[in-house]
């Protein structure tokens, strides 16, 4: 049967997506790119907030009317929403033939046999266990000089607006070992450059084996790789530690970059959202690692309009913002999540035309310093990766070691020669737009 498989959401997701596809083209499937051409449509789904439960539901819907006009023969659900509501997908939405949640990603050959002999299937264990090691089978998504590799699943903080741990279970470590076979594996497969290592809180790798921060002592190990980029995404900063810091200053090879979400500057809107971190312990990690990483890119993520934030409690918001000008920043507006805490806060909850202006105050205060920082970039040399021909003659599309793939800026390079995909070129920064830059190679 020939299969195609639509990944929605993050990063994680597409992980989970290389590995089911993994499975099935172990299993003799044959894996093709446009559902067009499939037997069986796949969607990897996310149930994260409300505008990815919609895009997940839009997307369903769609494989399904394809089903209906004879071009599809089965429609299957997989992932995060299936994980949250399957029983509701499976009651309301007939066409699809099956709905199966976070924890058979490895084995999905094996469960959707059934669906050889028209039958349908329903999967969702109550307590995800599944936990990927360096034994999976893996269908890339990728390029081939950048891979995902997944160090933990699941997640050790209860954030009330979020639900994470409720669809893909309670936080579960890799060992060092596995996740360094799996990098030599990639390296071995293909022209690798690029590993990002992600998990839902990869600050606390390793915690829930022996109530140690294990991080540290991977990240020197996957830095012996050789690898020539490594990044570090999705760290919570309780969870930075001086011994964090330390591994990603000791290393060439681990990029200047840390991803460090805050969601909120103010303590009490810290308690409110169940941060398990102050004010206080942000700034130090966020000094700490300016101090040992001189030049470092950190990302935050920010969230605006949560149950009772003040206008007081806002203003102290952007005054953070403002101080500590972070090279990368998303903002979201609060989601009431069925199932979170924050759904039954007693506070009042934020108007959505306020919501939507402090988004926007968030954001354009954001333009702003990133545009300052990147005029500031002007005639410095960089080594870029590049990653796609451009549009017009002679441009180039590519990454600087401060930017990860699909949520950061990217570099217009210009070179009078041909460059290779999956390459590094040296380029010297020329101009510069709010979020990208403009270099010229460098012969």
């Amino acid at each position: 049967m020939k299969v195609a498989l639509v990944s929605l959401g993050c990063s994680r997701t597409l992980v989970d997506s290389e590995v089911a596809l993994g499975s099935l083209a172990k299993d003799g499937w044959t894996v093709v790119q446009d559902v067009k051409n499939a037997d069986v449509a796949i969607v990897n789904t996310c149930g994260f907030i409300e505008e990815a439960k919609t895009e997940s539901i839009d997307t369903i819907l769609e494989l399904c009317r394809m089903k209906k006009n004879g071009k599809l023969s089965g429609v299957v659900v997989l992932g995060c929403l299936a994980q949250r509501y399957g029983k509701e997908i499976a009651d309301e939405i007939k066409e699809a033939d099956a709905v199966v949640g976070t924890n058979n990603y490895g084995d999905l050959a094996k469960v959707l046999e059934p669906l050889k002999k028209k039958a349908k299937v329903f999967k969702v264990e109550p307590k995800p266990y599944y936990l990927v090691d360096e034994h999976a089978p893996r269908y890339s998504l990728t390029p081939p000089h950048l891979a995902y590799v997944k160090i933990s699943e699941g997640c050790i903080n209860a954030c009330s607006y979020c639900v994470i741990p409720k669809m893909k279970g309670p936080h579960r470590s890799r060992s060092v070992e596995s996740v360094i076979a799996e990098i030599e594996n990639l390296k071995r497969e293909r022209p690798l450059k690029e590993v990002n290592l992600i998990g839902q809180d990869t600050a606390a790798f390793g915690y829930d084996v022996d109530k140690t921060f294990q991080l540290p002592r991977l990240l020197h190990a996957a830095a012996a790789t050789g690898v020539p980029w490594l990044r570090l995404l999705y760290a919570h900063p309780g969870h930075v530690t001086d011994e964090m810091i330390d591994a990603l200053a000791a290393h060439p090879n681990l990029c200047k970059y840390v991803d460090f979400p805050i969601e909120h500057s103010h303590d009490a809107m810290l308690l409110r959202m169940n941060r398990q971190v102050t004010r206080a312990k942000m700034e130090w990690g966020m000094r700490a690692l300016r101090k040992k990483m001189p030049g470092v890119a950190i990302r935050t993520t920010v969230i605006v309009g949560f149950p009772g934030e003040t206008e007081e409690e806002f203003r102290d918001l952007l005054d953070f913002l403002k101080e500590y000008r972070f090279e990368r920043l998303g903002a979201f507006q609060f989601s009431p999540e069925e199932g979170s805490r924050a759904v039954n806060l007693p506070d009042a909850a934020v108007p959505p035309e306020l919501k939507k202006e402090r988004y926007n105050a968030v954001m354009e205060l954001q333009q702003e310093i990133s545009n300052e920082l990147n005029q500031a970039r002007i005639g410095q040399e960089l080594d870029v990766l590049v990653e796609e021909k451009g549009s017009e003659k002679g441009v180039w599309l590519g990454r600087t070691e401060y930017d990860a793939p699909d949520v950061d800026g990217q570099v217009f390079l210009h070179s009078s020669r041909a460059l290779e995909l999956g390459s590094f070129v040296r380029a010297r920064v020329t101009d510069s737009l709010e979020y990208d830059l403009v270099a010229e190679a460098v012969s």
